[in-house]
């Protein structure tokens, strides 16, 4: 009835929460996108094939509703005992919400490193949890207080390489950190594929270990939304009992399992980035910032004489962007994505009329 007082329906986690805001996607006119960690060349021709050849037949009929044929040429090229250690995703994004939904009571408690992925109190926030954030320190190594345990932990969220970052904790103290923990460890891997190491094996080791990977950045299938988390198979069993029926569609598990299997095709992609990453460092050194070494497919910088605001912003009216990024009681600074060769040039010699 019209004049009635309007009542809120939704649950009150979502009346006090603040949404996550993803990196700008522009739809209209042309940018040079170096902001939102995207690969900027175009995934392996296997991937396109496949999905040709899944368009024309079997779309009538629902997906497979657990990815076989991806979880099994996954086992293979990722040396796993079996298809029964992965549960596949819409997106790592997708797997990080069963991962909290499954593990993180209402009122229980949640641990992130900070600065990271902001997605993760919002996922929280969503669960009506808590969360804590535990500063890194100036050269982005975790406190010793991240290892300590709480009656109400129930998951402690780990990026490795870390964003905005793009460090990385090694293996060995990974493990030492899960067995010191009284909850499950996830470690996030988006970007481990560009890493000198990775902690895929540690899953083996250790039942409170989770790794999760996303074919978004080394496999150029930002656009595609798939990923999976590996993990023990009594582990992966409960999960699947909170995954949606069909969470990954046809078109998705025929192209993810091509792009699994392109071994070659992600050596070279990954060769590229990584070559093209190490002049991009050394160019932002030269032209004043302080460079975080990075192990990701982007580069923290800061330039503590000029305005990591009014650089980004002059960066986008000349059509390139970067992210901004403000972490209040941390500071600012840029996060650039690693784009061709063309792409990081034209971003440096922009760059060189505003610093």
């Amino acid at each position: 009835m019209f004049g009635q007082p309007h009542h809120y329906p939704f649950r009150r986690a979502l009346a006090e929460m603040e949404p996550y805001v993803p990196g700008e996607q522009p739809q209209g006119g042309k940018f040079v996108k170096l902001n939102t960690n995207e690969n900027p060349y175009p995934a392996a021709q296997a991937v396109v094939e496949a999905i040709c050849s899944a368009a024309t037949t079997g779309l009538e009929r629902y997906p497979d509703p657990y990815a076989n044929a991806f979880r099994n040429r996954a086992a293979e090229v990722l040396g796993l005992p079996g298809p029964d250690w992965i549960m596949a995703g819409n997106g790592s994004d997708e797997i990080l919400t069963i991962l909290v939904r499954a593990l993180v009571g209402e009122g229980q408690r949640l641990r992130m490193p900070y600065p990271s992925y902001i997605l993760y109190a919002t996922l929280a926030d969503i669960q009506g949890a808590l969360w804590e954030r535990l500063e890194f320190d100036k050269n982005w190594r975790l406190p010793a207080a991240f290892a300590d345990g709480c009656d109400d932990l129930r998951l402690v969220f780990l990026p490795n390489p870390n964003s905005p970052s793009g460090t990385v904790e090694p293996p060995e103290k990974v493990l030492q950190l899960a067995e010191q923990l009284p909850c499950p460890l996830v470690i996030d891997e988006a970007y481990a594929d560009f890493a000198e190491a990775n902690c895929l094996s540690l899953v083996q080791q250790n039942e409170n270990i989770f790794v999760t990977r996303s074919l978004s950045k080394s496999y150029a299938l930002a656009g595609l939304r798939f990923g999976f988390v590996v993990a023990q198979p009594h582990r992966i069993a409960e999960l699947m009992k909170i995954k949606d029926s069909y969470n990954c569609d046809t078109l998705s598990i025929a192209a993810a399992t091509a792009a699994v299997g392109s071994t070659q095709w992600l050596q070279e992609n990954v060769a590229r980035i990584r070559a093209t990453r190490t002049r991009m460092e050394a160019r932002l050194k030269q032209l004043g910032f302080r460079v975080t070494p990075s192990q990701a497919n982007f580069v923290w910088c800061e330039h503590h004489e000029s305005s990591h605001k009014q650089i980004y912003q002059t960066l986008k009216r000349q059509q390139i962007l970067v992210r901004y990024m403000n972490f209040p009681a941390w500071g600012d600074g840029l996060r650039i994505s690693v784009g061709t060769d063309q792409q990081v040039d034209a971003c440096m010699l922009l760059l060189e009329q505003c610093v």
